[in-house]
């Protein structure tokens, strides 16, 4: 197949992380120019090149933002949400006043960000994967089940999902170890143990929750904007010969729980209000406590990067379910949202084989292998593989914002 082409940068000299982003991450200083001293874990907001160091800028949040976390400013709400921003945005507007146009920003109070190391953005309450994308799901039907209709008979009424494994979410830039398991050619008379064959990646949208909910009640797909603080990339790995062997009858287990990629920096849901899309039309009726979600859809963007050939760009745009209904049908039963629960979208995929978020759909099940630009060809990945995910999307400006790109690289397998 022939590479589709890489997404237009953004135009604006802060290449996507302007003063309509502001997306916030976890960092620590080692070089000069800290106010909080050396090493110190810290709430830093993305501008440009460099990070806003937030204690030190907005001494009226100093205590809600000298967290090693992000989990504080999350729980705090809404209208702390909207105040932090407001004072970040003055400040940084502040600063540009007094630079020239289109020079990237100069304060003490902004850190390079090759001056500092970014950790884990905030500490992971729940995990659940949910399985959103009709193209992604239908072209996985047709591998696995050839004989019958793709799609099972409850997808288009629920948004289908699984608990993952909050432990094992890491944030990007964390080499990925090749994972063992039990698998079962479909041939073969017993299973078989060893590294995974067939290691894979998903690339999705991670939901970041702010505000929790009490457990017994659930929460309208009308409410996101009051409990999600922020969106993120994420890479869900996979080993594809693991799975169909542990899936029946109670879903993934192992071969996806080895590993989650995430990015470094959170998305503040108010960054993505120009993004907001209708979600497809339903060719089945919904019940009502998801027929509320449907105008939370979101265009954006996302390419697929391997080795330095981008092999996909997957619309977010198209998902048949929006995060609205994943949270409302997460919680229709009774179970509480917790500050720093995760959820996430499922593989984007979307209608052709060039915006599909996985290399199963890439290579069709492995029969047709990818050719990357330096002659190379891949069906799933090797040792040593490098895999990065970056997305754009409509900013409130007027122009492109960038989320913070997911990356990661393919170790052997552990010896033990």
């Amino acid at each position: 197949m022939t590479a589709p082409r890489q997404l237009a940068e953004p135009s604006d000299p802060l290449q996507g992380f302007g003063i309509d982003h502001l997306p916030y991450g976890i960092f620590a200083d080692s070089g000069p120019g800290s106010a909080d001293g050396a090493d110190v874990p810290r709430v830093g907001v993305r501008y440009g090149d460099r990070v806003l160091d937030t204690p030190a800028a907005l001494p009226r949040w100093r205590e809600l933002l000298l967290q090693p976390t992000l989990n504080a400013l999350l729980a705090a709400g809404p209208d702390t949400w909207a105040a932090v921003r407001a004072d970040v945005t003055e400040v940084l507007a502040s600063t540009a006043r007094t630079e020239p146009a289109g020079a990237q920003p100069d304060s003490p109070l902004l850190l390079p960000l090759s001056q500092v190391t970014l950790r884990m953005p905030f500490e992971v309450a729940d995990y659940v994967d949910f399985y959103a994308s009709e193209h992604h799901a239908t072209n996985l039907g047709r591998l696995f089940r050839p004989d019958s209709a793709p799609l099972l008979p409850n997808w288009k009424h629920l948004p289908i999902g699984y608990h993952g494994r909050a432990g094992t979410v890491v944030p990007s830039g964390t080499p990925i170890r090749r994972p063992r398991g039990q698998s079962k050619a479909p041939d073969a008379d017993a299973p078989s143990f060893g590294p995974s064959r067939r290691l894979d990646i998903e690339a999705e949208i991670g939901f970041v929750v702010g505000v929790g909910s009490e457990q017994g009640t659930s929460v309208p797909a009308t409410d996101l904007a009051e409990h999600v603080f922020g969106v993120c990339l994420v890479n869900d790995w996979s080993a594809r010969d693991l799975q169909p062997w542990e899936q029946p009858p109670l879903g993934p287990f192992l071969a996806k729980s080895f590993a989650t990629s995430i990015s470094a920096w959170i998305t503040p849901l108010a960054a993505l209000a120009a993004a907001r899309v209708p979600a497809p039309a339903r060719t089945v009726p919904v019940l009502e406590y998801l027929a509320d979600g449907g105008d939370w859809g979101l265009d954006i963007a996302i390419e697929v990067d391997l080795n330095g050939t981008v092999v996909s760009r997957p619309p977010f745009a198209g998902m048949y379910w929006t995060a609205a209904q994943m949270m409302a049908h997460l919680t229709i039963n009774g179970a509480s949202l917790r500050t720093g629960d995760l959820f996430a979208s499922g593989t984007v995929s979307g209608p052709t084989p060039d915006t599909v978020g996985s290399f199963i759909e890439l290579s069709q099940g492995g029969r047709h292998p990818i050719t990357l630009a330096d002659g190379a060809t891949r069906t799933f990945l090797q040792d040593g593989d490098t895999v990065t995910l970056t997305a754009t999307a409509p900013s409130t400006g007027g122009g492109t914002l960038r989320l913070g790109e997911v990356t990661g690289t393919v170790l052997p397998s552990a010896s033990r």
